[in-house]
């Protein structure tokens, strides 16, 4: 998958360095990117699949912690059991904003 990712990247940047429109496509393109990006319904889309991902993080690790929890070394899980206790449900510290 990490391959085909990279390939299709590679095939966007020749396409944008190598069409002959040059800059005016280029300027084009990224308009068009920054309008779907700001556009309210792909941002409200973001922010739900952000937390969605957040809610199944948390879910995760809690099942995770149970099976190995116990061969971990006690480091790992006294990190971890600070990072729970010092986070609340509203804490937003993935990088996204509260629009």
């Amino acid at each position: 998958m990490r391959y085909r990712l990279t390939f299709v990247a590679g095939l966007a940047v020749g396409y944008v360095f190598g069409t002959r429109a040059g800059r005016e496509r280029y300027e084009r393109l990224r308009k068009k990117a920054q309008q779907f990006a700001e556009n309210p319904a792909v941002r409200n889309a973001a922010e739900s699949a952000a937390q969605t991902g957040r809610e199944a993080a948390s879910k995760a690790a809690g099942v995770v912690s149970e099976k190995v929890g116990h061969r971990l070394p006690d480091s790992v899980n006294e990190r971890v059991r600070s990072l729970r206790d010092h986070r609340t449900p509203l804490d937003d510290d993935w990088g996204t904003s509260k629009t």
